[in-house]
């Protein structure tokens, strides 16, 4: 098999991977802002409930997460699992998993905001509304952008574990290739994948950076 024919196969591999991020961020990013609330509320119940699932979702691996949300539903409820299950899992195991990282992001954002500047918004006479979206919310961003991008940087190399499920996106795709052309290329190919498709991250998260440069802490 030429070269040609295997860079072919592992774009269609990475049509998948692609697919893995997008539904995983967009899933995850707003997911994370109720989180996030509750992990600050001031009632007792809900912020443990918030701290409880950000401890599991960090501190478990999220291989182990997908197998959990997999075989869940067939040894505990008795439902019998459908071709589309491996997709389902995935998505929901990177979502549920990304959403805690982010959550805490948020946190340590919102939290690093000098409290002078909501009592002096009221003074001037701004609602929490207007103080939150006008004042605080720009200064978050800037703040919490190097955190958000190195997670989506991990989250296009974790898009990976999706194998372990029998997803097949591309490091699965590159895998069977190297099994079956008993050769090193296919892996060299993805790992070119990978890192252009990383950098083009990077680009994006350092013209927003810039954008963004003129809310000085």
């Amino acid at each position: 098999m030429d070269i040609q024919t295997m860079t072919g196969m592992l774009l269609e591999g990475f049509g998948t991977t692609l697919q893995i991020f997008v539904f995983t961020l967009v899933g995850s990013i707003p997911l994370a802002v109720p989180i996030s609330l509750a992990r600050m509320s001031r009632f007792p119940p809900l912020k443990v409930v918030a701290r409880v699932y950000i401890s599991i979702m960090r501190g478990t691996p999220l291989m182990l997460q997908m197998f959990a949300i997999y075989f869940a539903p067939y040894y505990v409820f008795g439902i019998e699992l459908t071709p589309d299950s491996k997709w389902q899992a995935c998505i929901v195991a990177f979502i549920v998993n990304y959403a805690a990282y982010f959550a805490e992001i948020y946190r340590s954002g919102i939290q690093s905001i000098p409290r002078g500047q909501y009592e002096a918004a009221e003074v001037l006479g701004y609602s929490r509304f207007q103080t939150f979206f006008r004042i605080v919310l720009p200064q978050v961003v800037k703040r919490i952008l190097p955190s958000m991008g190195n997670e989506v940087i991990t989250l296009v190399k974790d898009t990976s574990l999706a194998f372990a499920i029998g997803v097949a996106e591309m490091f699965s795709t590159a895998k069977a290739l190297v099994a079956s052309q008993v050769s090193m290329v296919p892996f060299a190919i993805s790992a070119v994948f990978y890192w252009v498709f990383n950098f083009l991250v990077e680009i994006v998260i350092s013209r927003l950076e810039k954008k963004l440069d003129y809310y000085h802490d």
